[in-house]
């Protein structure tokens, strides 16, 4: 059993068109400053579904950065792949994953687990691999319009995250 509840490819498709409603609306670029992401960053957008965030990513961390787009469904992947070459991001690779990553441990500056906490069947093991491959003080930038704060903070802690900031729309927490 997989880590995330399954998706059929409709109801992929239909959040796929739903995103790019709301990403039109509310650009994704806000949420992303919330997370202090700085050129050279190496990010890992975990449950990046069909890419809202990943070229603004790209952008932000520049050519000396690398940004790792992971996602469970083959057709997120396929998605995030296509924006590749579309958009020539050199900066950008996809991995498929329901949670172990392939990443050496502490290799990572930055991950972005935003609306994806609530279709975890396993959020400790999920949370366990983000926690390994965060470098130390490593940051976790996380938002969940279906968690409630209490589940938030709690599931974190219990794996030694460390809440910094309650921001406008994401919580940032760091590797203890």
């Amino acid at each position: 059993m997989g880590k995330y509840k399954s998706q059929s490819d409709l109801h992929f498709y239909f959040h796929e068109y739903f995103f790019k409603l709301r990403d039109f609306f509310f650009p994704r670029i806000q949420i992303l400053k919330e997370a202090d992401i700085k050129p050279g960053f190496c990010v890992v957008d975990y449950g990046c579904g069909s890419g809202s965030y990943i070229a603004s990513l790209s952008k932000m961390v520049e050519n000396r950065g690398k940004v790792l787009a992971v996602d469970a469904h083959p057709l997120a992947i396929k998605k995030v792949k296509t924006m590749i070459l579309t958009k020539q991001l050199k900066n950008v690779e996809t991995i498929c994953s329901d949670c172990e990553t392939g990443l050496p441990d502490n290799s990572i500056d930055l991950v972005l687990l935003y609306d994806v906490f609530h279709a975890l069947t396993d959020p400790a093991a999920v949370l366990g691999e983000l926690y390994r491959i965060l470098k130390p003080n490593g940051i976790l930038s996380f938002q969940d319009h279906r968690a409630g704060n209490k589940t938030i903070t709690d599931s974190l802690i219990k794996q030694n995250f460390q809440l910094l900031k309650k921001n406008k729309k994401t919580y940032t927490f760091q590797k203890v």
